[in-house]
């Protein structure tokens, strides 16, 4: 079954809601018309019957009744009425019954108490009519005793109008119905006119245009959110797909040199017979070669689980102490060949996974051994806080500029261009950093001022909720 548009919803609704308040202001109405009527009518067989009352206390009602027996006939002036005059014990002496309707038996009101509403009786004939009596007691001139007074009327008129009214009542409400379920279909189709300009636009976008962004001129306050959602959205597609044209284009340049090489080098073998030492250096170097490629597809694949925010990590308490010793002793070769010693003061504990701590660390310390001055000294420090443990790698050597510092992350990037074309790495080692922090809610930042260059890696305390936690760069004397 195809589900109905929203127009179509709400203008069902909104007629719902129509019909539904019509309808219970209607049934108000209704009952308040008829409470009204029925007191008017019940104020009158009272009057009337008090008239009579009045009339016969000081008349002589038997007299009275031979010799003007049309005048209470006249006094009624209704068809539908009916009006026993009678003493106690006797027959009636009058009988006014048009519609020759059941006398009925009321408790009648004594002499001196005046009448009220509830002194009317009201009833129903067997056709659902309604019918009202009351009766009173008089005092009369003559006659044994006291007379009895009853008087009804049956209520086909007042059932007659309120029926017409109950008719007209349906009509409007339903007349009203309809005229709200047009004029809501219409509103609501110019009301959701800035949602269908929003679709219009949104489908126009594709991967050429990412950089536009939609633009609704005067949109509802309603929209306004989604609007913002939307353009925020574009804003990551278009930072994501520019990022992996990057990536791809910047790992198909890192990736040429090598195979480049590879061709290369086995060409200039191929073209004329060599000796077995010649071929043994050709094996030797295009298998520093291989390993380099492979390194850099490990790198990629390593990025890529990390960006899977599924990726699970195994965080537990880990001695900063042993941590780094053992990454001190990793690189004491390299080390060495430049002339740095590195120091490793760091204390306490930290929250994180061993393997990707032991990573992220090695890759700065690599980082750092390529890029500091000979005879210098790298420390790894540790600072803690409440919200967890900062370790920091720092070296001695150039600089980097400010306006390198934030990119310094970004795959495939270094900050001195010189270098591009250096073997040394991938330009891969500090993405990863940065995955791996993102692995852990953590921080990764970099700093340098004064020929000290500080990389700060933030790891957030067991139960901490992630923030900065990261101390302003200060410079720390050797």
């Amino acid at each position: 079954m195809r589900p109905l548009s929203l127009t179509a919803r709400l203008s069902l609704l909104l007629s719902l809601t129509v019909c539904l308040v019509m309808a219970l202001a209607g049934v108000i109405l209704y009952h308040s018309l008829a409470a009204q009527i029925s007191r008017r009518d019940d104020g009158a067989l009272l009057t009337r019957l008090d008239q009579i009352r009045t009339l016969l206390m000081n008349e002589e009602a038997v007299t009275l009744v031979h010799e003007k027996p049309r005048l209470f006939a006249n006094m009624l002036a209704n068809t539908e009425s009916l009006l026993v005059l009678r003493f106690p014990g006797q027959p009636q002496l009058v009988v006014i019954n048009p519609g020759r309707q059941p006398v009925p038996s009321v408790a009648p009101v004594p002499v001196g108490r005046a009448l009220s509403l509830a002194d009317v009786r009201h009833q129903s004939t067997p056709d659902g009519t309604p019918f009202i009596a009351a009766a009173a007691m008089a005092k009369t001139l003559d006659g044994p005793g006291e007379l009895e007074i009853i008087t009804g009327r049956l209520m086909t008129e007042r059932t007659r109008t309120l029926a017409g009214y109950r008719d007209q009542i349906i009509g409007v409400i339903i007349l009203a119905t309809l005229v709200a379920a047009l004029a809501a279909q219409w509103l609501i189709r110019r009301g959701l006119a800035a949602l269908h300009r929003l679709a219009t636009e949104t489908d126009a976008i594709d991967a050429r245009r990412l950089a536009h962004r939609i633009r609704l001129h005067n949109a509802p306050p309603e929209l306004q959110p989604l609007v913002a959602a939307f353009n925020n959205m574009l804003q990551r597609l278009e930072t994501g797909f520019q990022q992996l044209s990057q990536v791809s284009a910047d790992m198909a340049h890192d990736l040429r040199t090598p195979i480049s090489n590879l061709l290369g080098q086995t060409e200039v073998a191929m073209a004329q017979p060599r000796s077995n030492a010649d071929y043994l250096l050709l094996l030797g170097s295009n298998y520093e070669e291989l390993v380099r490629i492979s390194r850099m597809i490990d790198n990629m694949l390593f990025l890529a689980k990390s960006d899977d925010p599924r990726q699970a990590i195994q965080c537990r308490a880990l001695s900063l102490a042993t941590e780094c010793a053992r990454l001190a002793d990793y690189f004491e070769g390299p080390a060495a060949e430049r002339h740095i010693r590195v120091t490793c003061p760091a204390r306490g504990e930290v929250w994180a996974d061993a393997g990707l701590f032991s990573r992220a660390v090695a890759n700065l310390l690599a980082n750092a051994l390529r890029y500091a001055e000979p005879g210098s000294t790298v420390r790894i420090l540790g600072e803690h806080a409440p919200q967890g443990t900062c370790v920091i790698v720092e070296n001695r050597g150039e600089p980097i500029p400010a306006a390198d510092l934030p990119r310094l992350f970004d795959r495939f990037w270094r900050a001195d261009s010189s270098r591009q074309a250096s073997s040394a790495g991938s330009g891969l080692g500090l993405s990863i950093v940065s995955s791996i922090m993102r692995l852990h809610q953590g921080r990764c930042v970099a700093g340098s001022h004064a020929g000290v260059t500080r990389f700060s890696l933030f790891f957030p305390a067991q139960g901490a909720v992630p923030g900065d936690g990261l101390p302003p760069f200060t410079h720390t004397g050797r």
